[in-house]
């Protein structure tokens, strides 16, 4: 009878690929050379990929690396924790909190409207002194190891929503910056303040960014938002924002 380490490639491919990747890298690749070998094949990487919904066919020329790839589709999740207010303001710093403060109010809000995502309930709101508030990402708590930032240098997509009320003016700010072990600022998104004019349509906008190619020794990420009302009315009728996310996403190659 055959062991294990006889099986054809193309077989030892199948079996392996059903293993959970920490296991394949911290224990399988360490038990024979051949084994290392497979591990390392770019067809084992590619069919986790097509078992885990990763796999796109129009990806086949422009994905460089598959274990990276794999690695990066598996630890995709939004990094800003409770984005929607949900859990009051847990996990969030508040740098400035002014006037009559920070609150949650629940959507549409009062002269207001809904957010495009049915899934978003809440939203935080500024008053009529600076309300800003922050979040720290470190990237290696949250499975993203230090070669693996360096370099690949996977895309960080930031997107965060915003709106006035219909009877308020008010200003949105963003502050997003890319952080080195020593909190050196290594890359900054930073636009012009939005100033909305009083009698606005109350839409909820969309902020985005994507860093690419910055440098080497990104360790964490600081995301802040917020801004305040532009009439100083007493209450809370400055901006609002929600649904804030941070995502780290495979780069492919056009």
């Amino acid at each position: 009878m055959a062991t294990i380490c006889e099986l054809p490639e193309d077989v030892l491919v199948e079996l392996l690929s059903l293993l959970p990747a920490r296991d394949l890298i911290h224990g399988c690749r360490l038990v024979c050379s051949q084994w290392r070998y497979v591990v390392d094949l770019t067809t084992l990487w590619k069919r986790k990929c097509q078992r885990e919904g990763f796999y796109v066919q129009a990806l086949d020329r422009s994905v460089s690396d598959w274990k990276v790839f794999y690695m990066l589709c598996y630890l995709k999740r939004n990094l800003i924790k409770n984005p929607r207010a949900e859990e009051s303001f847990k996990h969030w710093k508040l740098d400035k909190n002014e006037g009559d403060r920070w609150k949650i109010e629940d959507l549409p809000g009062p002269l207001g409207r809904d957010v495009p995502d049915p899934e978003v309930h809440k939203y935080f709101v500024t008053s009529f002194g600076p309300c800003f508030k922050s979040q720290l990402i470190t990237l290696k708590k949250e499975g993203y190891w230090n070669e693996l930032m360096d370099e690949k240098r996977p895309e960080i997509i930031v997107k965060d929503w915003y709106a006035a009320r219909f009877d308020c003016g008010c200003r949105y700010e963003l502050t997003v910056r890319l952080l080195s072990e020593d909190y050196i600022v290594l890359a900054e998104f930073h636009p012009e303040p939005v100033v909305i004019e009083q009698w606005s349509d109350a839409m909820w906008r969309e902020m985005s960014h994507t860093f690419n190619n910055y440098p080497a020794g990104v360790r964490y990420i600081w995301f802040q938002h917020g801004g305040q009302d532009t009439q100083f009315w007493a209450g809370w009728y400055g901006i609002r924002v929600t649904n804030s996310s941070i995502t780290i996403g495979p780069q492919t190659s056009s």
